[in-house]
């Protein structure tokens, strides 16, 4: 896991453990970056399916209750298969917009 910052933005960079070992180093690290919007990005990995997107629900969930953006980056799934409850997007740019209009929606009391 390769942990960057980007203003208020944390970028958390997975390239080699499983989904699930990284949901757990997110949980263990989590109140070091819990006051930034998060962005996971995961183009390096190979295959993801909808099933490991859904292993950082609970993260997310918790993460949106804090009036703060969680945004995974992935072009392995479509937009289809993707889940309501949780963002995903194919490209980083995309997910620096998603934050960028969450954030104007939050500061209009959204």
């Amino acid at each position: 896991m390769i942990l960057s910052q980007d203003g208020n933005i944390s970028i958390i960079t997975q390239e080699k453990a499983t989904i699930v070992e990284l949901v757990k180093k997110i949980e263990a690290l989590y109140p070091k970056f819990k006051n930034n919007n998060i962005i996971v990005n995961l183009t390096s990995l190979r295959t993801i399916s909808v099933q490991e997107i859904i292993e950082f629900l609970q993260v997310s969930n918790r993460h949106r209750a804090s009036k703060q953006s969680f945004v995974i980056v992935t072009n392995k799934i479509s937009v289809e298969e993707s889940l309501d409850e949780i963002v995903v997007v194919p490209t980083l740019q995309e997910a620096y917009d998603i934050i960028e209009m969450e954030e104007m929606e939050r500061d209009l009391g959204f």
